[in-house]
């Protein structure tokens, strides 16, 4: 099983910024890419996911409660910023223990 699915930790941990090309209707997506309507506009050349930039953090598309069981409502459409972290990251590490996780 794929440790992500239960663990959620980096959705209630960081700032997700990426470029307005990965919204819906944008030059470069995913699948159908991340819907306007859960993003704020930083500046012109970044968005950011709703809800990660509060305290404490939680992403707007996370579904269930981190250290359980979790899914992104986007998953298929998620920013690259979410696509490109993984459990080698040491901030992986640091985002479960926030949770009372082990590191993976």
């Amino acid at each position: 099983m794929n440790p992500c699915l239960g663990c959620g930790a980096c959705c209630v941990s960081f700032r997700v910024d990426f470029h307005p090309a990965e919204l819906s209707g944008g030059t470069f997506q995913w699948d159908t890419g991340v819907p306007p309507s859960m993003v704020v506009r930083v500046t012109d050349r970044f968005v950011r996911m709703c809800g990660t930039d509060v305290q404490p953090p939680r992403c707007v598309a996370l579904v269930g409660n981190p250290g359980s069981e979790v899914a992104c409502s986007i998953y298929a459409s998620r920013p690259s910023p979410c696509r490109e972290f993984g459990p080698e990251h040491e901030a992986c590490a640091r985002a479960r223990r926030r949770i009372g996780l082990p590191a993976l």
